[in-house]
């Protein structure tokens, strides 16, 4: 992953205008971000992405008008992959969640949330990691327990190479891409590349896109 930047730029996508602009605001003033950018629509923001633009962070409210929130999170990942998306959502629902997860989903939080709750995201978001509300964390891990507990036959249809089941089996265990070169004797370039070939085979884009994935259709 690239260096986090000095000032992360924010962008927020929220159709309620009240929320929306409030919560700019305390992105504005908060050190270390700017909220570069406030859109209505999945349909503006991705209209900015073509233009271009290429923010560091996305907060993407889920129950947007016109193209909902998981169908932009597809786009963007697609358009942006470096840019950390997390959803800002009302829905506290575990099929919702999990599709987000499997969407690419970086972060999952309620809009109950508090303001810093939401700042301290950013921040954890752009230095890589997956910020989740407390609640929808442990649903998370429930959902995952049950799959693996009823996960259906495994399939290689995917086409993965013995390294990269191997690599994947060690994300299901939690471990990180160093933790994981040092189990497997391999340098954490190595990791990363296996990494890369996993995502396109499974067609997700992120660790925990690729470990749902693989819980789910037997492959750990």
């Amino acid at each position: 992953m690239s260096a986090v930047p000095e000032t992360i730029s924010v962008w927020l996508v929220e159709d309620n205008e009240i929320y929306r602009r409030g919560l700019a605001r305390a992105i504005a003033s908060a050190a270390g971000m700017q909220c570069r950018e406030a859109f209505a629509d999945a349909e503006s923001a991705l209209a900015a992405i073509s233009s271009g633009s290429r923010p560091d962070v996305i907060l993407l409210d889920v129950g947007l008008p016109g193209m909902d929130g998981l169908s932009a999170l597809k786009r963007f990942s697609q358009l942006v992959p470096d840019s950390r998306v997390v959803l800002l959502t009302v829905f506290n629902d575990t099929d919702k969640i999990f599709d987000a997860v499997c969407a690419g989903a970086n972060g999952y939080l309620l809009k109950t949330a508090s303001t810093q709750q939401v700042l301290d995201s950013i921040r954890q978001a752009a230095n890589g990691g997956a910020p989740m509300d407390p609640d929808v964390a442990e649903r998370v891990l429930r959902l995952f327990t049950q799959l693996a507990r009823t996960k259906v036959p495994p399939t290689d249809g995917y086409g993965l190479s013995p390294r990269e089941y191997q690599i994947l089996e060690q994300m299901a265990q939690g471990l990180v891409n160093k933790e994981i070169a040092g189990v497997l004797s391999i340098s954490p370039h190595t990791v990363i590349n296996h990494l890369r070939s996993i995502y396109a085979k499974l067609h997700v884009n992120t660790n925990t896109g690729a470990v749902a994935k693989a819980i789910r259709e037997g492959l750990v």
